[in-house]
């Protein structure tokens, strides 16, 4: 068994719990508050920076030259493309670039934006591998679920289109050939080491839905 089969295993309720949250049941049936997803966006816009960025360090400790230019144009991809997507949608709901810039991140973003650049810089290559591959995979399954209920006219159908789109997919499948080879070369600490960083992420991965369909903010703190 490959190490992204038994990831997925591993972490098959997980990935149920995360699909069946009202956020994304409810953009499939374009049900979901605006306000709610405004949030999202809001949020998902700061996680994307701190999301190249850990892809750059990915980059940089890759362990051949294809994997550098991989890794090195997921991140571009990740800041320019993605960010156009939420450029668009924070048009469309009258997000204004000062709100953006003067949200702060939510107790969940800056957890899960922690969580990976702290993991980008500490550890292997094959560990931050693991803790970025929940991004990409999580998301292209979320899309392909749900994308054959989503409803006519849906006003979420940009966000649909993108994660359940063969360039986006099939992104998501080179992401996880490559791990695939790396984790054949790696020995049990280590393998261990990224199943760990993968179900952090997935764990955080369910959390940043959760907390943006409550709006979820520091607990009442005002700073």
């Amino acid at each position: 068994m490959s190490f992204s089969q038994e990831v997925w295993q591993r972490n098959l309720a997980l990935y149920e719990k995360t699909l069946a949250l009202p956020f994304n049941q409810e953009l499939a049936q374009g049900t979901l508050n605006k306000d709610v997803f405004s949030h999202y966006v809001i949020q998902d816009a700061h996680y994307l920076l701190a999301y190249g960025r850990a892809l750059a360090v990915c980059a940089a400790k890759a362990f051949s030259a294809e994997d550098v230019m991989q890794f090195s144009d997921a991140a571009r991809i990740a800041i320019v493309v993605e960010r156009s997507l939420h450029a668009d949608f924070m048009q469309e709901f009258d997000i204004s670039q000062e709100e953006f810039r003067t949200t702060p991140l939510t107790l969940a973003c800056h957890h899960y934006t922690s969580f990976l650049t702290a993991t980008a810089w500490s550890e292997s290559y094959p560990v931050v591998l693991a803790s970025l591959l929940p991004c990409f995979w999580i998301y292209a399954e979320v899309g392909n679920a749900i994308v054959a209920h989503s409803v006519p006219n849906n006003p979420y159908q940009a966000w649909i289109d993108t994660y359940s789109g063969e360039e986006f997919n099939q992104a998501v499948r080179n992401v996880i050939a490559t791990i695939d080879s790396v984790a054949a070369r790696c020995d049990a600490d280590t393998l261990e080491k990224m199943h760990h960083a993968y179900t952090t992420a997935a764990k955080l991965e369910w959390l940043f839905w959760d907390s943006a369909y409550d709006q979820r903010q520091w607990l009442g703190l005002d700073n």
